[in-house]
């Protein structure tokens, strides 16, 4: 109702109002009266020059005639005045707006704050946070994924602001990290009344390769799949399943990082307790074979106590066999106990040690002078390799291949897969090694011929010239086939007569051996030896019948009684 003629108090209020009107800008929240409702719509005086309408639904708990004329409200000013000459009043960007400010000094005091979750938007969901929609990341819902989180839409809970940005009007929350700090708190209550060594009960929460998890009642223990049993467990599904109950001790207890190492193999007696006592070294076992490696074999004596068979003492002559090749998991097998070392909790078994040694076996059934046949296995650089009885080898070295061509040149003449003889020249079972020798087959020539010619060191044989050289005679032992030289200073004692040109080839003449060499076999003679040994002889027997004798006469009487007897 208009005043024609206002007065001074009138024009006093007038301009008051005008100031007011002039403080209140677009994008503030100003308090406003309600002053009528209409239909879904409310009618506010913000103090503005025009009112405003606002839908009833933006006040929540306050629509559907619980909002009154009268009633002062918040709202946001979007715009003093619109084409429709009223002003663009908005109560949920008021809520907004309030929220935010409550929000940044809980974010800044890193305090939790109150919302709902209320949709699912892509890579997360929406939270309401009394008015202001923050985002919710998948990942941040909750310690483990979970598949369902229609259980935690429109249900009030405390989330943790992670980031802020009002320019953007973005918000980010967690809910992990509320639960979090609170299983943080409860683990480390938890912690607090467990003590090493104690025996608690526990339930089979998750199972992995290596161990499960099992809940001690809000904390969970790792009980790895090596302190499940004393033997060995190959995956945790053979002895436990989720859901099942345990007795289980606490082995460690981080206090750090709250982690628990559980045992249950701790309960039960250790069966390594006495093991040496219990397998002797040398005796005799039967096992299971458990697990095959590159490098032997795990056999299972009882259960807890598992023993290795290298794969050195698989065989006595397969060398580089794998040992899935010998034996299969599950086999039972008898081996023999090598060594214990209960500190290292080891056992080496031997698989060989069962069976007799073929080299033992091979010395007592073929002692050194046998002549034995076997198969050419494989030609090398120093000699041949041939197989044996018992699964064994012998080595034919170059040098025992021939006695006068040498071993590079006859090797050649053999190939894989023929068929030899070969004498037996020494064993050593400890090397396992086996010398063999081809030219031994049949005898030694040269000790042949030397025995049929009565030639040895010392005696007097007759030799025929084969060769007349400047520094001596080539000759051949007389009914034999040996060689010889006679060096110049060895063809007479005189020096005069040390011309070799005075022989002829085919001319046999006598001398003494003075070498007789088996292992060079050689041969070594000399006219002056047999000459000198002559006169020694002549000087005994004759000077000692006429003392008076000159030592030419000595000398004649020899060569005269030489001469009869011829």
């Amino acid at each position: 109702m208009s005043n024609a003629n206002p007065s001074r108090e009138d024009f006093a209020s007038l301009l008051e109002a005008s100031f007011h009107e002039q403080d209140v800008a677009e994008g503030m929240v100003v308090r406003g009266t309600v002053v009528a409702i209409e239909k879904d719509m409310a009618v506010i005086d913000a103090g503005l020059k025009v009112e405003g309408r606002v839908a009833l639904k933006e006040f929540g708990g306050r629509a559907g005639g619980e909002l009154k004329i009268g009633d002062t409200v918040e709202v946001y000013v979007e715009r003093i005045e619109n084409a429709l000459g009223e002003a663009v009043l908005s109560r949920d960007k008021a809520r907004r707006e309030e929220s935010w400010v409550k929000l940044e000094e809980k974010f800044n005091a890193n305090e939790k704050v109150e919302g709902q979750i209320f949709n699912q938007v892509k890579g997360g969901f929406t939270v309401d946070l009394d008015g202001a929609v923050a985002f919710l990341p998948r990942s941040q819902v909750d310690i483990r994924p979970i598949r369902d989180v229609t259980p935690l839409m429109n249900t009030p809970q405390p989330f943790q602001i992670l980031k802020m940005d009002k320019r953007r009007g973005n918000i980010v929350v967690s809910r992990r990290t509320v639960l979090e700090e609170s299983r943080a708190e409860q683990r480390s209550e938890i912690v607090q009344n467990l003590e090493e060594g104690q025996t608690v009960d526990g339930i089979v929460k998750n199972i992995t390769d290596y161990g499960a998890f099992v809940d001690l009642g809000g904390i969970d223990g790792l009980l790895h799949v090596t302190d499940m049993a004393w033997r060995r467990v190959n995956h945790p599904t053979e002895i436990l399943q989720i859901g099942q109950t345990v007795k289980v001790q606490i082995i460690r207890i981080n206090q750090e990082t709250h982690r628990i190492s559980l045992g249950m193999k701790q309960l039960e007696a250790d069966p390594w307790d006495g093991i040496g006592v219990k397998y002797p070294m040398g005796v005799k076992v039967t096992g299971r074979v458990t697990n095959i490696t590159d490098y032997g074999a795990f056999v299972e004596l009882e259960p807890g106590i598992e023993g290795l068979i290298h794969v050195s003492e698989m065989s006595w002559t397969k060398k580089n066999v794998h040992p899935g090749k010998i034996l299969s998991t599950s086999q039972e097998v008898e081996v023999v106990v090598l060594e214990v070392d209960p500190n290292k909790r080891r056992i080496s078994l031997g698989l060989k040690q069962t069976l007799s040694n073929p080299w033992e076996s091979f010395r007592d059934q073929f002692p050194i002078g046998t002549v034995v046949e076997g198969e050419v296995k494989n030609k090398t650089e120093f000699g041949l390799f041939i197989g044996l009885d018992g699964d064994v080898d012998g080595m034919v070295h170059l040098s025992d291949l021939d006695w006068n061509r040498p071993g590079e040149q006859v090797i050649e003449e053999f190939n894989k897969g023929d068929m030899v003889k070969a004498q037996v020249l020494d064993i050593d079972v400890e090397k396992e090694r086996i010398s063999l020798g081809m030219k031994q087959v049949g005898g030694d020539p040269f000790v042949d011929a030397a025995e049929a010619g009565d030639v040895r060191r010392g005696a007097v044989v007759t030799c025929e010239v084969t060769e007349i050289k400047e520094g001596g005679l080539e000759v051949k032992i007389v009914d034999t086939d040996l060689t010889s030289f006679i060096r110049r200073s060895d063809l007479a004692r005189d020096r005069d007569e040390q011309r070799p040109e005075r022989f002829q080839v085919g001319q046999k003449l006598d001398a003494r051996v003075t070498q007789f060499d088996k292992k060079a076999r050689r041969v070594g003679v000399s006219i002056k030896a047999l000459q000198i040994f002559e006169e020694k002889e002549a000087v005994q027997q004759y000077g000692s019948q006429d003392s008076g004798a000159s030592l030419g006469d000595i000398l004649g009487a020899a060569l005269k009684g030489r001469g009869d007897e011829e």
